[in-house]
């Protein structure tokens, strides 16, 4: 999995891995590296206590590997100080003892080290971060997990493999999905649903744009950098690749020193600091650091401070793929021949109910671009990041505001991530208030599919609460259920407006049934879009909530990712919001509170479009955004009723951002599913709806605020002209097994494309050359790449009739 949330949390996530791989053991305890960074450490924990898993700190440099009840490990190849581990000696222990073990990697090491792999390690995870992405003070940095095929049905997230499509092309598909949690829910293996495919499609150009031989060439100079500052230093270690700690007579001078020449250093403790080198730095670099030790300019040296058994012998990128990009046209018509197979919103709309696609602007965007926000590192002093700590600052009051919250922690950079942390501030709180037997989860039928998933990862058990028939949750089943477990009631996790797309009117009485029975609610802001400026989640119940900046606030959607889901509580839940090692690492000194992700911002660049996002817009203009996007949702279900079923209104007949269209019907007279209009939607150029999610056999759809009527009356006509075709085939013109939705290729034989290249996106400008196509019957065509008609939907065109398009 090349795009987990950050190098901590993918630990978290190695971590659960390796407890479901070795259920059957009865083991409750892992063993972790105690020379971890500190931060994986902490996520680690975390997750370990909510499902009552021990750690067991471990010194791996002084003591061999416990194995009493031990059923995993996770070690760091090169520790938090830098110096290399001795992997080999500690997997012949766990081998022995039949352990699961996990090695962090850092991938630009891997280049001159031998491969997890090859030292018989079972998981390896690490951050690409080092991959071409920029600090942007924490992130967002896209993490990896590689695996033994042994265990590819438990890891976390979507897995791509190759396939084979009808024609016996190849075909990239997905493979395997293990999250799946609106079909799993709580026996989902982990609550992943934002991932940072974006950061990993960096990582992956950086790869193409410098080979394997680049690679190589960037790590030696990295280590050579490296090797010099250690010989000509009192370097405390021999075998490191990067980073080198360094003994110093008063240590805080030292960094206080290197502060002022313009460099960070890592204080260790009273004795020593730690430097680590990347490609920015120069061999001027070192020399000045060397002077600020009391030690004169030097020569690069070309020394390996890696033990030969730990040499890496082999080329780590062997496929020819990174030997064919290294010229910069080459380079720029490959991204454009990449960019030409995805159906984006800069080509149509893209209606996914629940995912709220709606505009990135430039002006949002091009800030993330600038040094001065990409070059800050996380752990920098706040004093050096003041213009980030005044952005988040502005941006915390403006979500207040907002949302009607007292308080907010931007830790969480997903949205499941946000789940997850205002549960564990809910289960600090009751903590707190000696009610720590407070375990039972209310979770409506109609919620995220995260949800459950979420709070299971938090240590509870999730009880399932009805819906009726118009979508709302069931009071009485709720009211029954508060009062059945009225002792052990830990929380309600509510989404607002539902799943189902309506505005719960009872909202206020069921948060005022939970808080009744000692219970906190927590709101899921997955549809916060449906609120901005209207309503207030914080004013009517809800104790703590979510809020997907990439959703509402104009995130990128990124192919999964990045995201942000910073959370909102109410003032008594202040005290127990995750907190952050925001300090110095002394090895010696513990960490009390808890923390969620790497970073105390979590994927902070990202912040500043959310932030340009609110302050262009305005308060007038948030709230206008937020009736148009009601308004284009009741228009769609108000066009397509007389052809589609809605299937949940209010009581005035409204919906609320989202419209659900119920096909069981079609299905079951014409053998016509969900799948079959949703991929006859592409066939028309627009991107399919959300396939049977929160109700299976249904489509739901989203227009958002950013799409013109002109765009949501081609997608309605779309729609309509699809129901067409479905009653030709109820009426016997079409058999179930060839018509226009099951068999469009089929039908594409006799095309014709007679045009040129100008017309290859009519959709975009808003014409449609009748010379382009040919009709045969009622079957439509897409203009399709030149060089491959034939049932290649790399390109895309409207495909209305041309007397209905008129």
């Amino acid at each position: 999995n090349a795009s987990l949330l950050d190098e901590a949390t993918a630990a978290g996530e190695a971590l659960s891995m390796m407890h479901q791989i070795t259920a059957r053991t009865k083991k409750l305890s892992l063993a972790l590296d105690k020379y971890c960074h500190p931060q994986i450490i902490d996520i680690v924990t975390t997750r370990a206590i909510q499902i009552g898993i021990n750690i067991v700190l471990w010194d791996s440099r002084n003591n061999d590997l416990p194995t009493n009840d031990i059923f995993g490990v996770i070690m760091s190849y090169y520790a938090t100080d830098g110096v290399l581990c001795d992997v080999h000696k500690h997997m012949i222990i766990a081998k022995n003892n039949s352990m699961v073990t996990c090695l962090i990697a850092d991938p630009l090491a891997l280049a001159l080290s031998k491969k997890p792999a090859d030292l018989g390690v079972d998981i390896a995870i690490g951050s690409t971060q080092r991959l071409g992405m920029p600090m942007g003070y924490g992130g967002p940095h896209a993490a990896y997990m590689a695996i033994k095929d042994d265990y590819k049905r438990f890891m976390p997230g979507r897995i791509i493999g190759v396939s084979q499509d009808k024609a016996g092309r190849p075909a990239y598909r997905m493979a395997l999905q293990t999250r799946e949690q609106h079909i799993r829910r709580d026996k989902a293996s982990s609550n992943i649903c934002t991932a940072q495919a974006l950061p990993a499609i960096v990582a992956g150009f950086y790869g193409l744009w410098h080979g394997n031989d680049g690679i190589i060439a960037i790590a030696r100079k990295i280590h050579s950098l490296a090797t010099t500052l250690a010989k000509y230093s009192n370097a405390v270690h021999q075998d490191f690749f990067d980073c080198v700690t360094i003994t110093c007579d008063d240590a805080t001078i030292t960094q206080l020193k290197m502060h002022d020449a313009g460099y960070w250093v890592r204080l260790l403790d009273d004795k020593h600091v730690s430097i680590s080198i990347d490609e920015t730095h120069e061999l001027d670099d070192i020399n000045n650091i060397l002077t600020i030790l009391g030690n004169h300019h030097v020569d690069m040296c070309d020394d390996l401070a890696i033990p030969k058994n730990y040499q890496r012998t082999d080329n780590a990128l062997k496929h020819d793929i990174f030997e064919q990009y290294h010229s910069e046209t080459e380079m720029m018509r490959y991204m454009r021949y990449l960019m030409d197979r995805d159906l984006a919103l800069d080509r149509t709309m893209i209606p996914l109910g629940s995912c709220t696609m709606k505009l990135n602007s430039a002006s949002e965007m091009i800030p993330i671009s600038w040094q001065e926000f990409g070059s800050i590192h996380p752990f920098a002093p706040k004093k050096d990041a003041l213009g980030y700590q005044d952005l988040i600052s502005e941006l915390q009051q403006i979500l207040c505001a907002i949302t009607g919250f007292d308080d907010i922690s931007f830790q969480p950079n997903s949205g499941a991530q946000g789940e997850y942390a205002g549960l564990l501030t809910i289960k600090q709180y009751h903590q707190a208030n000696n009610q720590g037997n407070r375990h039972i989860c209310l979770i409506p039928v109609s919620a995220h599919g995260t949800n459950p998933a979420s709070a299971v990862m938090a240590g509870f058990t999730v009880k399932i609460v009805k819906c009726d028939d118009d979508g709302n949750v069931d009071i009485d089943d709720l009211s029954n259920l508060a009062a059945m477990y009225k002792d052990d009631l830990a929380a309600l996790m509510v989404t607002y407006p539902s799943t189902h797309g309506v505005f719960e009117e009872k909202i206020s009485e069921i948060c005022n049934i939970i808080h009744e029975f000692g219970g906190q609610v927590y709101m899921d802001g997955a549809n916060l879009n449906a609120m901005v400026g209207l309503c207030q989640p914080g004013k009517f119940g809800a104790d703590v909530s979510h809020m997907n900046l990439h959703k509402t606030f104009c995130i990128p959607h990124g192919g999964g990712g990045p995201g942000m889901g910073p959370i909102g509580v109410k003032a008594h839940l202040i005290p127990y919001l995750p907190t952050h090692y925001y300090k110095p690492f002394i090895l010696s000194e513990p960490h009390h509170g808890y923390a969620v992700s790497a970073t105390a911002y979590g994927s902070a660049l990202i912040l500043i479009i959310s932030w340009a996002y609110l302050v262009m817009m305005g308060r007038d203009g948030l709230q206008h955004a937020t009736k148009c996007a009601i308004l284009s949702a009741n228009y769609i279900a108000y066009k397509l009723k007389d052809y589609y079923p809605i299937l949940y209104k209010g009581k005035n007949g409204f919906i609320g951002h989202e419209a659900i269209i119920d096909l069981k019907h079609i299905k079951n007279d014409c053998h016509i599913s969900n799948e079959d209009i949703a991929k006859r939607l592409i066939d028309y150029g627009f991107h399919a709806p959300t396939m049977s999610f929160p109700v299976s056999d249904t489509l739901m759809i989203e227009p958002t605020e950013s799409e013109s009527l002109y765009e949501i009356h081609r997608f309605c006509n779309a729609m309509i002209s699809i129901y067409s075709e479905i009653q030709d085939v109820a009426k016997g013109t079409y058999t179930t097994e060839d018509n226009p939705l099951v068999n469009a290729p089929h039908c594409w034989r006799d095309l014709i494309i007679e045009g040129n290249w100008q017309y290859h996106y009519p959709m975009q400008v808003g014409f449609f050359p009748e010379k382009d196509y040919r009709r045969r019957d009622k079957f439509f065509a897409p203009v399709s790449r030149i060089d491959n008609v034939y049932g290649d939907r790399n390109l895309f065109c409207s495909c209305l009739p041309i007397e209905e398009y008129n």
